[in-house]
């Protein structure tokens, strides 16, 4: 991810399984013993790595029980429920503090996710009544915002000292499948501001800094780059994203992702298509192809033992600079 030269890309699935998914696996021969995403990543002979989300909703937050729907309706109902946001996040170091030795060794990689400054109002407010609230509710969206970007600030100071992420994530999902949610003046307005406030505390730690968001993201790039944002996953293919339309557009870009899910089941000569679709954009550095979102209950535990095959010979032919 530094553009330099590399004898392989690492090999990784950045997104968890569908339930579905493994369920399927394990009828399939997936052993029963592998207890998490951890291990069946090592079963798989993916390279390890450690994801932990700081999530700003804690313990005893009001739940709705209707997705979309959120429990936030004003300023008032946000001050009754400031108990139950920003947890400590000392609380959960315990996860990063016990691989710390083996992220120092370099034999992990380890990534910490937090709420973004779109994603985490809208989960308080709900869907609707969020986008309403970028012109009903303006001082609501600011002062959320604002106590998150300080929530943020805490956190990545307190896992700076227990075990210093090599890249995090802001958690956004801010566009569909003909690009963003909102404009780039509200972009501008509601976001950037707290993304600058806190990315330069990240970058004195040394982590890279992506954004998260499903969709198009086309023409969102350029407004995170502005605003700090070194790199986008997933870039999914479906919703119409080309990672060498992005490279040729933004040379530093860093990406995750872009493999055609929906290839996975089409057969060997599909996905070793896709692999070269990648190739040139993976060859020039600063991208590591992974599932654009998660392989889907549709492809078969051999399906995807031939995905891993591909993915293992491509890591090297992809390269940047291979010798």
């Amino acid at each position: 991810m530094d553009f330099q030269s590399v004898d392989r890309l690492p090999r990784v699935e950045w997104a968890s399984w569908w339930d579905k998914t493994i369920d399927r696996w394990r009828g399939e021969g997936l052993p029963a013993g592998l207890a998490d995403g951890f291990d069946i990543r090592t079963h798989f002979g993916l390279d390890p790595y450690l994801q932990a989300w700081f999530t700003a909703i804690g313990p005893g937050y009001p739940s709705t029980g209707v997705h979309g729907r959120g429990a936030v309706a004003s300023m008032d109902d946000y001050e009754r429920v400031l108990a139950h946001l920003y947890p400590a996040p000392e609380a959960r170091l315990a996860p990063l503090a016990a691989r710390a030795d083996a992220a120092k060794r370099g034999d992990l990689v380890v990534w910490i996710t937090v709420d973004g400054f779109f994603w985490f109002a809208r989960s308080l407010l709900g869907i609707e009544r969020h986008l309403f609230a970028f012109y009903d509710q303006p001082a609501l969206l600011h002062r959320i915002n604002r106590d998150l970007a300080a929530y943020h600030r805490r956190v990545l100071e307190a896992v700076g000292k227990a075990c210093p992420p090599a890249f995090m994530t802001f958690a956004e999902d801010m566009s569909y499948n003909h690009g963003p949610m909102l404009s780039k003046r509200l972009f501008e307005e509601f976001l950037a501001p707290y993304y600058r406030e806190v990315i330069p505390l990240a970058r004195e730690l040394g982590i890279r800094v992506i954004v998260d968001s499903d969709g198009d993201v086309t023409e969102m790039v350029p407004w995170l780059e502005a605003a700090g944002i070194e790199g986008v996953l997933p870039l999914e293919r479906q919703a119409g994203v080309d990672a060498a339309l992005l490279r040729r557009r933004h040379p530093r870009l860093l990406m995750i992702g872009h493999y055609d899910k929906m290839v996975m089941a089409r057969g060997k000569a599909a996905m070793r298509a896709e692999f070269e679709r990648l190739l040139p954009a993976a060859q020039a550095g600063g991208f590591l192809p992974s599932v654009d979102h998660q392989t889907p209950p549709g492809v078969s535990l051999d399906e995807y033992r031939t995905y891993l095959g591909l993915l293992e010979e491509y890591s090297v032919r992809a390269a940047p600079h291979a010798p």
